[in-house]
């Protein structure tokens, strides 16, 4: 229970911080898919996520994110993970960033990785991310995805 608790409390402050958020902050939401690899498995993985930025400057940002991740195989429960990032503005359409947070469902554990964001036109973005998940009863697995999203 205490892990929805704190999923639940993240989700609260993601979508109650645009209202507080300094000039030139940003929210996002997006679709994504990719791979997930370890211990001899190798699983598609399909997902929603969203989140907001908050600008440090015209070169630097951190932000929050929640998102649902399924994999896509028969018994898998939908993934939902709570985490933030910080990261590097690089010019007017790219942000590259390191990334860590939590994991709840089947799975509840930590995760850390980086990734990297670009824009096309003022709202549409690409993005490519690596995840490295600590799983402590089993093993570790690591994550590669692509999304697309908007930003507002």
């Amino acid at each position: 229970m205490k892990k929805f608790a704190v999923a639940a409390a993240l989700l609260s402050a993601v979508v109650a911080t645009p209202s507080f958020a300094a000039e030139g902050g940003e929210g996002h939401v997006e679709v994504r898919g990719g791979l997930i690899t370890g211990n001899g498995i190798d699983e598609g993985t399909l997902g929603l996520a969203a989140g907001y930025d908050f600008d440090l400057g015209s070169t630097a940002f951190v932000g929050a994110e929640v998102a649902g991740d399924k994999v896509l195989v028969d018994g898998a429960d939908v993934q939902f993970s709570a985490g933030g990032r910080i990261g590097a503005k690089l010019g007017t359409s790219g942000k590259l960033y390191a990334t860590g947070g939590y994991t709840f469902s089947d799975i509840d554990d930590p995760y850390v990785g980086a990734g990297y964001q670009h824009k096309f036109g003022s709202n549409v973005y690409g993005k490519v991310e690596y995840r490295h998940q600590f799983i402590s009863n089993f093993g570790d697995f690591d994550s590669f995805v692509a999304g697309v999203g908007f930003a507002f």
